[in-house]
């Protein structure tokens, strides 16, 4: 593999820490910044939506610019965007700086995505889409206890502080290793937003959302369930976040090597079918600690195996407007996150157990199955000229 794809990989892990690092700490920046906790959260929805938002359209409106330049002047932005936050003295200005921090992670997010498949063997694209979304697992699943640790040790803004000298790495990095990538030649936004409107396209972004919205509907509510379900102390807990984690940290990378095997399609149907089974023997399986280990770590690793074959599909399906998909495709995960994790509270109101999130995020990955296999149907325009060509 090109030694590139790991330069990008381990900045993505450097942007990626932001964006879920605060969950931890929460309620110490509400009481140093004199908000309510529910208030304090908006940092991460905020984060969230600006992701989302921003991803696609700052690819299109950059898609002249020479990418490693690119790449080198928005970790610069992220970099002030974490020093604004050191140094924020109110929420309002923190929250301007999370908008900034946010909308560099984005673009950040998806040039990695995109220039390492352009430094590799087309042969290597999934494995080399799986070792960035490996990093972007591991900024998720590793964020929040780091953050609870630093902050324990010396506070919540030396945080933004280790992550602002972190992003200074990635430039080194960057500057010195990565060679120049021209930009694309601009299409039309026009043309962009009709191939995002096909209903191939639509499906696979779908599929992707529904997938990451099943997801947290119970990895949001785990120390919960594990709690409830396996009366489990916080030191036990710690343990069992760890096992997930590295499981997840794996899964791009297995999804990856997967899909460079098998193909992109019968990958997204394998991960996207496990991972339905694995929710629904979740609460079957926490009445037992042997069975319940195993089925957490298929869990996990699944958790993050579909995106490197998505990602694949999505190249595979329309080339010319491979960038702006693969941005939107980003856009959906962070959305799927958000509705996940509203519908994670929403069914432990109605139905007062934990175990019940479980289920329903298995009921939204069937979505996500049947998303794909409506996608798997379709064809692009691209593919019908082609066809009657």
């Amino acid at each position: 593999m090109n030694a590139k794809v790991y330069i990008l990989a381990l900045s993505v892990i450097a942007v990626g820490l932001v964006e879920l690092i605060v969950g931890g700490i929460l309620p110490v920046i509400a009481d140093d910044m004199n908000v309510s906790l529910s208030a304090a959260g908006q940092l991460i929805t905020v984060f969230a939506l600006v992701f989302a938002i921003a991803g696609p359209i700052l690819l299109v409106t950059t898609s002249k610019i020479e990418r490693k330049s690119l790449y080198l002047t928005t970790l610069l932005i992220f970099f002030v965007g974490n020093i604004l936050t050191y140094f924020s003295t109110s929420f309002s200005f923190m929250m301007v700086a999370r908008v900034i921090t946010a909308a560099s992670t984005a673009l950040i997010v998806v040039l990695s995505l995109t220039m390492a498949v352009k430094v590799v063997e087309s042969k290597h694209k999934a494995k080399a889409l799986g070792l960035i979304y490996m990093g972007i697992s591991s900024s998720l699943v590793l964020g929040v206890p780091i953050g609870i640790l630093v902050s324990d040790l010396w506070g919540w803004r030396v945080i933004f502080l280790g992550i602002a000298l972190l992003s200074l790495g990635s430039m080194t990095l960057i500057y010195f290793f990565m060679d120049k990538l021209e930009g694309e030649t601009q299409i039309p936004l026009s043309k962009q937003l009709k191939a995002l409107g096909q209903s191939k396209m639509i499906g696979a972004h779908l599929a992707t959302m529904f997938m990451l919205a099943g997801h947290y509907t119970i990895y949001a509510y785990f120390t919960p369930f594990l709690e409830t379900n396996m009366q489990l102390d916080s030191k036990w807990i710690s343990v069992f976040y760890f096992i997930f984690g590295m499981a997840a940290i794996s899964g791009g990378a297995f999804g990856g090597m997967l899909s460079d095997r098998i193909g992109s399609k019968p990958s997204i149907l394998i991960v996207i079918g496990a991972f339905a089974v694995s929710l629904f023997l979740l609460p079957f399986a926490a009445s037992y600690m042997l069975f319940f280990i195993p089925v957490m770590i298929i869990w996990g690793a699944l958790s993050w195996s579909l995106a490197p074959a998505q990602q694949s599909y999505l190249i595979e399906s329309d080339p010319v407007t491979s960038d702006i998909q693969q941005s939107f495709n980003n856009s959906a995960l962070q959305i799927g996150i958000s509705i996940g994790s509203a519908i994670g509270g929403f069914a432990l109101t109605q139905t007062g157990s934990v175990s019940s999130n479980a289920w329903f995020g298995g009921g939204l990955v069937i979505l996500a199955f049947l998303c794909a296999i409506y996608s798997f149907s379709r064809s692009t325009t691209a593919e019908k000229e082609s066809i009657a060509a």
